[in-house]
């Protein structure tokens, strides 16, 4: 496996050099994502002054954001959940990916603050409806929603694409880091699934990071055995964060 490591004790949330003042840790649930097996998570808020580097630090230990808080799993006796990152410098797309760049051309992306709207919303609720019914976002209101979109004391943004009619195809919610851009939230619209607009909105961060010299796009957590969790294994090179340091993953089959 290729080498490529951020050293010192990244890995360990407990072990960071400016670690938050307080850490807490969440009661046994069961796991979303693996059958018959319990999810626990530590956690941080994120909010006041500071907020921003903590913020980064917390990122590069595998940390991903909601709302104000910082949190990362911390399951007994399983690692399944292993933090990502696509190396943007390096990334070169797949033969299915540039077809998708291609496919997409009609879109106009545009960067609006995070400030949630109705339209925003309606796009979110079809998409949750769709593809992730019976899931507690599904029931998500719009306060709630809004409440995902602007509840953020870091540099949050949206980017928005739209259809050739000005609709509102596709939204991503992420975070500008000091060394890159994180994946917060993507959705879209089901009726036009098979423009793969998930696939464009990460290659848009991608092509985002590189134009601002942000070297990495995080992309949150991969689990081998989750048909969820696959595709961020196609935005090559793909780093995991083991034991400690950030290393480049083999690379699958990407066509």
């Amino acid at each position: 496996m290729p080498d490529t490591r951020e050293t010192g004790n990244a890995g360990d949330p407990l072990a960071l050099a400016e670690p938050p003042r307080f850490l807490f840790r969440t009661p046994p649930m069961p796991c979303p994502y693996l059958a018959g097996r319990v999810e626990r998570h530590v956690f941080a808020e994120v909010a006041g002054p500071g907020s921003a580097e903590a913020y980064d630090a917390l990122s590069r230990a595998g940390f991903r954001r909601s709302h104000r808080v910082a949190y990362r799993p911390a399951c007994p006796g399983c690692g399944a959940c292993v933090p990502v990152r696509v190396a943007a410098g390096r990334f070169c797309p797949s033969r299915s990916q540039r077809r998708v760049a291609r496919a997409n051309l009609d879109l106009r992306t545009r960067e609006v603050p995070p400030i949630a709207t109705a339209e925003q919303y309606r796009l979110f609720a079809r998409y949750q409806r769709s593809r992730h019914g019976d899931g507690e976002m599904a029931r998500m209101g719009f306060e709630e929603y809004r409440a995902m979109v602007e509840d953020s004391a870091v540099g949050t943004s949206l980017v928005e694409f739209r259809g050739p009619d000005d609709a509102l195809f596709a939204a991503c919610l992420f975070d500008r880091l000091a060394d890159g851009l994180s994946a917060v939230y993507s959705f879209f619209d089901p009726d036009q699934s098979a423009r793969g607009l998930g696939t464009s909105a990460v290659l848009w961060l991608i092509d985002q990071a590189r134009l601002e010299a942000r070297a990495h796009v995080y992309l949150g957590y991969w689990i081998k055995d989750s048909r969820k969790m696959a595709y961020k294994a196609r935005f090559q090179p793909l780093q995991a964060l083991v034991s400690g340091a950030w290393r480049d993953m083999p690379e699958p089959d990407r066509r």
